[in-house]
């Protein structure tokens, strides 16, 4: 089935997403309409259901209600490898990889797979020159041709963020979902992944949730507010931090969004738990 024709530049969509357990109402009404090229990012306090929607546009969850919508083709139950072949490809908060694997061999993996040649992965790295020549791309675009050939589990954190970032670049995504891409990494290790995350080809669309809120306002063009599982606004980064609801909400959650707000887009020019 496909989206309404009235949203030709809408990469994905959500349409009255609800997801309950139980009693529980995690993800309430949620519409959600990502642009093509999108710098876009999903926040609000914890507890707000922004894992929850990330997994139901992932499929990792089922919804309750409600419809999903990848370049105009839904996809609402699909599963999420199918999902993954058709362009929508997420990193973890927590990330999730081979500790005895190089970056090298990691990313052979994935792009060998991704390109239906996974069956021939083993085979020495260069019997394939395209495969060659997009791991030497990722690995120098994403700062790991340094570290190429250790064994993942001895690389710093952020190393490892870049890693995983790398790996779903390799499944040629065109909609990127980032979950808290900077969470836990040291404050030493977290500039070169901001300026990684920031440099991030501008074909394809990205949904980011994230708790550091100076990455937020460097990074989006446009922000969604979540707050109980709904959506409380949705807008530019300079409406978001002018709204005093969403001022409202981070108060009593800590003053991060009252720290961050008023360096706004001045920023640029120059959160989730499970639920």
């Amino acid at each position: 089935m496909k989206a309404p024709s009235s949203h030709h530049d809408t990469v994905l969509a959500a349409q009255g997403l609800v997801k309950r357990f139980g009693g529980i109402t995690a993800t309430d009404n949620v519409t959600l309409n990502l642009k093509k090229g999108a710098r876009h990012a999903l926040i609000g306090p914890n507890g707000a259901g922004k894992t929850t929607l990330i997994n139901l546009l992932t499929g990792v969850l089922e919804p309750t209600e409600g419809r999903i919508f990848l370049e105009g083709q839904e996809i609402s139950r699909l599963a999420p490898h199918q999902r993954v072949r058709r362009g929508l490809v997420r990193t973890f908060q927590i990330n999730q990889l081979f500790d005895s694997m190089t970056p090298l061999e990691t990313l052979a993996l994935t792009v060998s797979q991704h390109r239906g040649l996974g069956a021939k992965w083993w085979q020495p790295l260069g019997a394939n020159k395209d495969v060659a020549a997009r791991c030497e791309q990722l690995l120098e675009q994403f700062h790991l041709t340094s570290v190429m050939d250790q064994p993942t589990r001895v690389l710093a954190y952020g190393k490892r963020r870049l890693l995983e970032i790398a790996i779903a670049l390799a499944c040629e995504p065109r909609v990127l979902l980032l979950d808290e891409p900077v969470a836990g990494v040291p404050a030493g290790e977290r500039e070169e992944l901001l300026h990684t995350v920031a440099a991030l080809p501008s074909d394809v669309s990205v949904l980011l949730i994230e708790h550091d809120m100076d990455l937020v306002f460097s990074f989006a063009t446009r922000m969604t507010v979540l707050v109980n599982g709904a959506v409380l606004t949705e807008g530019t980064p300079e409406e978001i931090s002018s709204d005093q609801r969403v001022k409202a909400v981070y108060l009593g959650h800590g003053d991060e969004i009252n720290d961050a707000i008023p360096m706004g887009r001045g920023a640029a020019n120059q959160e989730a738990r499970h639920v």
